[in-house]
C-alpha cells in the first residue's frame, strides 16, 4: 500500500484488516490495532470476498459477550492476491437495540397488563400510530394502518364534536387534556366506553409538534357505576325512584324560576291489615301494581317515587293548587276501579292523598310538610279521598310540633331513658348481646309510647340528635369497668336520616375510640326499608364501621320481602328476620320456608341470623332446626331498663343473665 493510503486509512474509525492468501494478517491500521487482542480471536481466514456483512460475538476475559461487524473484499498488491476486511466492534449499537426491543416489549405487556393502549399523532405530518395493544382494543390486527378518518367513522356520532373540540382547544393552549366517549368496534357493531389523556409537545416556537395519548377501555366499569347508580336512586321493589331521588326532584322544582309546580303525598290505606291477613308477598305485588297504575295515570313530566314503606310522592312541575287536586283524584278513583289480583279474588284497595301547592319562599322541607298536613287531613276525613294543604290545617300540626318539642325538651333535661333486651344465642342459650329500645320518661302525662313520638321525630333534624344521645349513652355504658369486665354486647337502632348523613359512621368510630372500647361490643342496626333505599349509603356506613371493626345488622328483614334479590348488595354482619315470619313458625305453612330461605342466603354470604318476636316457648326448637343462630323476644326476656342491667353486671367478669331454660339446646 503507498505511504498515502496508509495514512488515509489510519484515520478512520473501522479496523481494516489485510489478509495473505494463506489468511495470515499483514497489515493493520490504528483503529485495528485499537481493537486489541480482541481482533486476533476473529475467524478472519475464513472470511470470503463479497459475502454480506455479518455479526460474531466474541467472548471477552470478563465473561461478557463483545459482537464485531465483519466484511471482506478481494484485492490486489505487488501480484499478490489478498483480502481486505472491515472490521466494527458493534457492540454498544446492539446493546442499544436490545434496550430498545425491551422497552418495546415492556410498554407493550404493560399496556395488556392495565388494559391501556397508546397513540401518537404527528402533528406536522398528520400521522397517528396506534400502539398494538390499542388496536386490539378496536377490535383489528395489530399492525393495521388506522387513519384519522376511518377511526372517526368509529365513533359514536354523539362524540366526535366533544372530541375535536377537546383536541382543538389543547392544540391552541398546549395543557394537557382528557375526555371520555363512546366508539363502535371494528364489527360496527360492539359499542364499547374509553376514557382518554393526552399531553401537548411543543416545539421552541410553541408550536405544537406530537401528541401521545392514552386510551383505557372503562366498558365494565362503567356499567358497574350505572348499576350502583341505579341501585342508590331506584327502589328496588317497584323501580321507581326512591327517598333520594325524590328528595333531589323536589329541589330542582323549587330551583325552577317558573314559581309554580306541587307536591303529593301518597299512603295506601290500611296497609298494614293488608299484610297482616293476606301476607307480605301481597303487600309487595299490591306496591308494585300500584306503581305501575300510577305512573300510568299521571302526565308525562312528572316523577312518582316510592319515599318508603306503602308511601309514594309524586312531584308535579308546572301544576296548580287546583291542577294537584284534580290529578290526586283521578289517581284514588283509578285505583279504586282496578282490584289488585290476588290468588284468590281481587283486592281492592284504596289511596289517602295529601296535596301541596309551591307557594314563594319554600323550601323542600316546608314542601313536605305542607303535603303531609293535607294527607293527615285525609285520613281523617275518612281515607279514600284526596285534600289540599290549607293554612287552617296548622292546627292538625300543633300535636306533632308538640311531641317533637316534648322529645327535644328531655333530650335537652336526660329524661330519656333506654332499655335493654337480650339477644340468646339459641344453641347454648346464652345471652350474647343486648338491644337497646329508646323510652320517653318525662313524667308528663299522657305518656307516650316509642310508636306514638318516634315517627313524628323522625321526620324532624331531631332525630340525627336522638341517634347520637343513643350512641353516647351506650359507650358511656360500654365504658363502666363492671360491663367492661363482662364484655357486654349493645345492639341500638339508627334512623334513616342518619344512614344518610355522610360522617355519622366516623363519629361513631371516634367515640368508641375515644372512650377506649373495642369496637365490635357495639353493633348498629338498619331497617330493611331504610336500607334498600339507601343502598349507597348503608356502603358508606359499613366502609367506616367495618374497618373499625364495629357490627352491622340489617334489622326486620322480610318487611318487603321483594327486596330479598338484593342481600347481596348490603354489606351486613347480621341479618334480623321480622317478627312476621317468626311468630307462628312452629306451625308449618310459610313461614318456616321463607325463614330457611333467608337463612340459607345469610350463611352463604357469612351473616348471622336472628329472629325477632320469640313469644312462645314451641318457637326455640323450631328455630334452632331451621339453623337460626339467635333469637330475641318476650319469651327469651322483656326489655328492662340499661341502669338494671349495668347494676347486674357491675362486680361480673362475664356476662351471667340468666334465661328461661326452655331455650337451652337439649342435653346430648
Amino acid at each position: 500500500m503507498s505511504a498515502l493510503s496508509v495514512i488515509a486509512a489510519d484515520t478512520i474509525t473501522t479496523a481494516l484488516v489485510v489478509l495473505a492468501s494463506d489468511g495470515r494478517p499483514l497489515w493493520r491500521n490504528l483503529a485495528g490495532h485499537r481493537l486489541g487482542p480482541g481482533l486476533d480471536e476473529l475467524p478472519l481466514a475464513g472470511l470470503a470476498p463479497g459475502e454480506s456483512m455479518t455479526d460474531l460475538p466474541v467472548p471477552a476475559a470478563d465473561g461478557t459477550l463483545r459482537w464485531f461487524q465483519m466484511r471482506c473484499h478481494g484485492m490486489e498488491h505487488a501480484g499478490q492476491r489478498l483480502r481486505l476486511v472491515e472490521v466494527r466492534d458493534v457492540s454498544a449499537e446492539r446493546e442499544e437495540r436490545e434496550r430498545g426491543r425491551n422497552y418495546r416489549w415492556r410498554l407493550a405487556h404493560i399496556e395488556q397488563l392495565a388494559k391501556v393502549g397508546t397513540w401518537e399523532w404527528d402533528v406536522r405530518g398528520n400521522a397517528v400510530v396506534w400502539s398494538d395493544v390499542l388496536l386490539q382494543m378496536f377490535g383489528l390486527p395489530p399492525g393495521t394502518t388506522l387513519d384519522y378518518g376511518s377511526y372517526r367513522r368509529m365513533l359514536h356520532p354523539d362524540d366526535v364534536a366533544m372530541i375535536e373540540s377537546t383536541l382543538d382547544t389543547a392544540l391552541r393552549t398546549g395543557e394537557p387534556f382528557s375526555y371520555t366517549h363512546r366508539m363502535f368496534l371494528a364489527d360496527g357493531v360492539s359499542l364499547r366506553v374509553f376514557e382518554c389523556y393526552g399531553e401537548v409537545f411543543t416545539d421552541d416556537a410553541g408550536a405544537p409538534t406530537r401528541v401521545l395519548g392514552t386510551a383505557h377501555d372503562i366498558t365494565d366499569i362503567r356499567r358497574v357505576q350505572d348499576e350502583l347508580t341505579r341501585l342508590a336512586e331506584r327502589d328496588p321493589l317497584t323501580d321507581l325512584p326512591n327517598r333520594r331521588a325524590l328528595l333531589a326532584r323536589i329541589d330542582e322544582l323549587l330551583a325552577d324560576d317558573q314559581g309554580t309546580g306541587a307536591l303529593l303525598l301518597v299512603d295506601i290505606d290500611n296497609f298494614k291489615d293488608i299484610n297482616d291477613v293476606h301476607g307480605h308477598a301481597v303487600g309487595d305485588e299490591v306496591l308494585r301494581t300500584l306503581a305501575r297504575l300510577l305512573a300510568h295515570e299521571l302526565p308525562p313530566g312528572t316523577v312518582l317515587g316510592r319515599l318508603g314503606g306503602d308511601e309514594f310522592a309524586v312531584v308535579l312541575p308546572g301544576a296548580d293548587a287546583a291542577g294537584a287536586v284534580v290529578f290526586a283524584e283521578a289517581m284514588c278513583d283509578a285505583v279504586v276501579r282496578a282490584p289488585v289480583p290476588t290468588a284468590g279474588a281481587g283486592l281492592r284497595v284504596t289511596l289517602s292523598i295529601g296535596a301541596a301547592a309551591r307557594q314563594p319562599g319554600d323550601t323542600r322541607d316546608t314542601l313536605l310538610a305542607h303535603a303531609d298536613l293535607a294527607l293527615y287531613e285525609a285520613k281523617d276525613a275518612g281515607r279514600n279521598r284526596a285534600r289540599l294543604y290549607l293554612p287552617e290545617q296548622y292546627r292538625h300540626a300543633v300535636r306533632r310540633v308538640s311531641v317533637t318539642t316534648r322529645v327535644r325538651r328531655a333530650l335537652d333535661e336526660n329524661r330519656m331513658r333506654l332499655d335493654a333486651q337480650p339477644i340468646v344465642d339459641l344453641s347454648t342459650g346464652r345471652v350474647i348481646s343486648h338491644e337497646l329500645l329508646i323510652r320517653l320518661r318525662d313524667g308528663v302525662q299522657p305518656a307516650l309510647s316509642p310508636a306514638q313520638f318516634l315517627p313524628t321525630v323522625e321526620r324532624d333534624d331531631l332525630i340525627g340528635d336522638l341517634d347520637r344521645w343513643v350512641v353516647a349513652t351506650a359507650t358511656a355504658a360500654l365504658a363502666a369497668p363492671g360491663p367492661t369486665r363482662a364484655r357486654l354486647r349493645l345492639d341500638i337502632n339508627i334512623s334513616a336520616r342518619s344512614l344518610e348523613s355522610p360522617g355519622f359512621g366516623d363519629w361513631v368510630v371516634r367515640t368508641l375510640r375515644a372512650a377506649g372500647i373495642e369496637a365490635d361490643r357495639l353493633g348498629l342496626e338498619v331497617t330493611e326499608t331504610a336500607a334498600i333505599t339507601n343502598v349507597a349509603a348503608v356502603r358508606h356506613l359499613a366502609d367506616a364501621l367495618r374497618d373499625a371493626g364495629c357490627r352491622l345488622s340489617l334489622d326486620d328483614f322480610g318487611a318487603g320481602f321483594g327486596s330479598f334479590a338484593y342481600l347481596k348488595h348490603l354489606p351486613f354482619d347480621t341479618v334480623k328476620i321480622a317478627g312476621d315470619f317468626v311468630r307462628q313458625a312452629d306451625r308449618g305453612g310459610a313461614d318456616p320456608v321463607l325463614i330457611d330461605a333467608v337463612v340459607r342466603a345469610a350463611h352463604g354470604l357469612g351473616m348471622r341470623t336472628v329472629a325477632e318476636s320469640v313469644e312462645h316457648a314451641s318457637l326455640v326448637p323450631a328455630l334452632r332446626s331451621l339453623g337460626v343462630d339467635a333469637g330475641q323476644g318476650y319469651h327469651l326476656g322483656r326489655p328492662a331498663p340499661l341502669d338494671d342491667l349495668l347494676r347486674r353486671t357491675a362486680h361480673a367478669w362475664q356476662d351471667t343473665v340468666v334465661v328461661p331454660t326452655v331455650v337451652r339446646p337439649p342435653e346430648p
